[in-house]
């Protein structure tokens, strides 16, 4: 029963926190969206950086400096997926903002 009475609390509460997210910033919903999409596209990185790199730098860059740099963002991108995931009700960074900026999502267009 007090099982029953705890499971019953914590959705209550996930309701009433993604019901008061303010509508002039990201909310609740977005952040758990992006954290299972970037625990789930990790492993792309390791194919996606080489490309920019070599596009950027050539292909002795991109077989050097773009494979170390996919498996970086691949460990990145999960973790960060994996905190905005177990954190989605709480609004950190300030107003449920990404902490991967550039880009938010997995295939998204880049500034680099």
């Amino acid at each position: 029963m007090a099982k029953r009475i705890i499971i019953i609390g914590l959705l209550v509460i996930s309701v009433a926190v993604l019901a008061a997210a303010p509508g002039y910033c990201d909310d609740a919903l977005k952040k758990l969206g992006r954290g299972i999409a970037n625990m789930a596209t990790f492993p792309f990185e390791m194919l996606l950086q080489p490309s920019r790199v070599n596009n950027s730098d050539g292909p002795v860059a991109a077989c050097t400096w773009g494979v170390l740099k996919g498996v970086g963002m691949s460990g990145i991108r999960l973790l960060v997926g994996a905190y905005e995931t177990v954190t989605f009700p709480i609004p950190l960074p300030k107003h449920y903002g990404p902490i991967l900026t550039d880009p938010e999502f997995m295939f998204e267009e880049s500034n680099w």
